[in-house]
């Protein structure tokens, strides 16, 4: 048994509401176990015997079966969300910026975001693996920095979900706990 973390795109944003009591017990249905939702923005840890790819195939039928749309979901090891954080170069708490980790479950989808980012003027981001970029917004702007505007475009949203380095350590703590 793996454990793993899900982080779901889309979801209590743009019209899709998920309670997350409903979430947890859809996947009840599912070959998952000891499944967890934290916070409203669609982070689930869950151990399965079912590999990464299994997990993110099931993790999406499960979300068109009960709430009826498109499903995109990220999955990671446990042990991986640690290593991202751990690599992280930018402060978990600072209080001009956040930092964020976009996290893609296409490698080359996101080396592509990672190259149209770095010929943005200012923008600040980073590596930290085929699954991961770290970056910096100013606070209270993040919405309206370059670097979040580029990941927003629609040629990204199969494949990319964002998340700040705060909730990234919130997952990677309970996921230690499977």
């Amino acid at each position: 048994m793996s454990s793993y973390a899900v982080f779901l795109r889309g979801v209590n944003v743009g019209g899709i509401t998920i309670k997350m009591a409903d979430l947890k017990a859809a996947l009840k249905s599912r070959p998952f176990s000891d499944a967890k939702t934290l916070l409203a923005s669609g982070n689930v840890v869950l151990a399965s015997e079912l590999s990464p790819a299994g997990v993110k195939e099931e993790f999406e039928a499960c979300l068109r079966d009960a709430f009826g749309y498109d499903a995109w979901v990220v999955v990671l090891a446990a042990d991986r969300v640690g290593e991202l954080v751990a690599a992280c170069p930018f402060p978990a708490d600072d209080p001009s910026t956040h930092t964020y980790l976009t996290l893609g479950s296409d490698p080359g989808v996101l080396a592509g975001l990672y190259d149209a980012g770095r010929a943005l003027e200012g923008a600040q981001v980073a590596v930290l693996g085929p699954e991961a970029l770290a970056w910096l917004a100013p606070a209270g702007g993040t919405l309206d920095s370059p670097f979040s505007k580029l990941s927003s475009k629609p040629k990204y949203k199969a494949s990319t979900t964002t998340r700040n380095l705060r909730t990234m350590v919130k997952v990677r703590d309970a996921a230690a706990l499977l």
